[in-house]
């Protein structure tokens, strides 16, 4: 339908992805170590909140207590290893320049292929390898589906809050309500009679 045009991965679908490199690469170690899944009192169950945040976020004294728990927990430093994998990737879309993005993806691309790397930081580094295009196409475009998925979700949630609707008018002016900011010339003419 439409030959021209260029698939964008967006930062919130690429960062999700090493976010999820970074939780079953700490999830691995954790049941290397001890030997059975997350209990409240392990090292590494205890931070994996602070893990997916952005470093920036941290505060001092949460980014001590995060690197104090990765030292207990994590021997081979393969979990600190994703950590910085992670901050890594969402660097890319710190920057607008198109040169930049492309020598950052491809320098992030043959770092993350090191065999010092854990498992899941090497397959997290193939994917983005496979993305190279699709991460680059954001910086020259900057286009998001966010708020396509955002009205989606949105009308989504209108039909499951009202158990299903029979009548489409009725359905769409509802979906119109809860968008907000209606345009009530418009709505007078849907409402039917």
């Amino acid at each position: 339908m439409l030959p021209d045009a260029v698939q964008v991965a967006d930062p919130f679908h690429v960062v999700r992805l090493a976010n999820t490199a970074l939780d079953e690469c700490r999830r691995r170690v954790q049941n290397e170590t001890v030997g059975h899944r997350g209990r409240k009192a392990d090292p590494l169950y205890r931070p994996r909140r602070r893990l997916v945040m952005a470093r920036e976020r941290l505060s001092d004294d949460g980014h001590d207590r995060l690197l104090g728990l990765l030292r207990a927990g994590d021997p081979r430093r393969e979990v600190w290893f994703a950590w910085n994998a992670k901050e890594i990737v969402r660097q890319i879309y710190d920057h607008t320049d198109v040169e930049l993005a492309e020598a950052w993806v491809d320098e992030i691309i043959r770092g993350f292929a090191d065999r010092e790397m854990p498992h899941e930081v090497r397959r997290l580094g193939r994917t983005i390898g496979r993305w190279r295009d699709q991460i680059v196409a954001w910086h020259r475009s900057h286009v998001s589906n966010g708020p396509t998925e955002a009205v989606n979700n949105l009308v989504k949630r209108v039909k499951r809050v009202a158990f299903g609707m029979r009548n489409f008018q009725h359905y769409r002016i509802r979906s119109l309500l809860y968008a907000g900011k209606p345009n009530w010339a418009l709505l007078n003419r849907l409402t039917p009679p």
